[in-house]
């Protein structure tokens, strides 16, 4: 039978996203103020430009006649119903996030969510930030505080080494110096 005599099923992909992915259960979703204020603001973007915009162009399209062959229509309600997923997850993130402000942080020497921590290894020195899940960026050097990488950093002191498992093997990474500072 060809695809064009199928029905697209609407609902295919509206419970995929009952659980946001990423996030092991029972664990908190910390997050840094800079990188709640980016999915709260991406979330009104959403809902308050996107949204609206594409309702307008699909009411326009649906007032076009036959739906079954009109391309705005249809890739319309598919990029809304994308929208209204996303929508949906970064809800449910900032509802779940527990903000934790690292400059508020008295300064350790041992490192914990927020840290700024620069290390040293055989490729050099590096500079890594753990930060929360939605906020990893690895060319930034933010590294989410459940990766390998920051857990086993985490509770290492200045001056101590840490080996971390890596694909190309085990890894020695001394920590030069810890900061607890706003991210931008």
């Amino acid at each position: 039978m060809s695809k064009a005599f199928t029905k697209e099923n609407d609902q295919d992909d509206d419970n995929q996203d009952l659980e946001a992915p990423g996030l092991p259960s029972g664990l908190k979703n910390y997050i840094t103020p800079a990188g709640f204020k980016r999915l709260k603001d991406e979330a009104l973007h959403l809902l308050d430009r996107e949204r609206p915009d594409l309702v307008k162009v699909i009411h326009w399209a649906a007032s076009n006649g036959d739906r079954s062959e009109n391309a705005d229509y249809i890739y319309g309600k598919r990029r809304l119903r994308e929208i209204d997923r996303r929508i949906r997850f970064l809800t449910k993130r900032l509802d779940s996030a527990v903000v934790v402000e690292p400059a508020k942080r008295e300064d350790s020497d041992q490192v914990f969510f927020g840290a700024t921590v620069a290390v040293t290894s055989g490729d050099g020195e590096k500079i890594y930030s753990i930060v929360g899940i939605d906020e990893t960026d690895v060319a930034r050097g933010r590294i989410s505080w459940i990766s390998p990488l920051a857990k086993a950093l985490i509770k290492a002191r200045e001056g101590d080494t840490v080996t971390v498992k890596t694909p190309g093997g085990d890894e020695s990474l001394e920590i030069i110096n810890i900061e607890y500072k706003a991210l931008d």
